[in-house]
């Protein structure tokens, strides 16, 4: 991205890029976090494992999907060249959140086990 100019200016000494940035950092830490928090309980043999692993499939997938629209978009039309490789991270990243069960099924599952489980959202 530090190649790209507009305004004379490297697009990453935009700050408001450089809050994209953050903001695509920060969900995709927290989409490893959900991931590695159901992994755990999963091998605990936790009781919530099935809500914990639809909860970070649901997440994960799309936060991950969000980010790498948001880097396609960066990119400008580069984003759309094989070589630059973000084509076909946002293809197959769409891909996964239908795969092994639709986000919406996720959320099902999570809804299911919220209102069965009378807990406070």
């Amino acid at each position: 991205m530090g190649v790209r100019k507009q305004f004379g200016k490297e697009l990453s000494a935009f700050q408001a890029l450089q809050f994209r940035i953050a903001d695509m950092a920060t969900e995709l830490e927290a989409a490893r976090l959900m991931v590695h928090r159901a992994a755990r309980s999963l091998d605990a043999g936790h009781p919530d494992t099935t809500m914990h692993c639809a909860m970070a499939k649901r997440f994960a997938t799309d936060a991950g999907f969000e980010v790498a629209n948001q880097a396609l978009q960066l990119h400008g039309g580069y984003g759309y060249i094989q070589e630059y490789g973000v084509e076909r991270i946002v293809r197959d990243l769409r891909v996964h959140q239908i795969l092994e069960g639709t986000n919406e099924v996720m959320r099902v599952i999570i809804a299911r086990k919220q209102l069965h489980e009378g807990r406070n959202v």
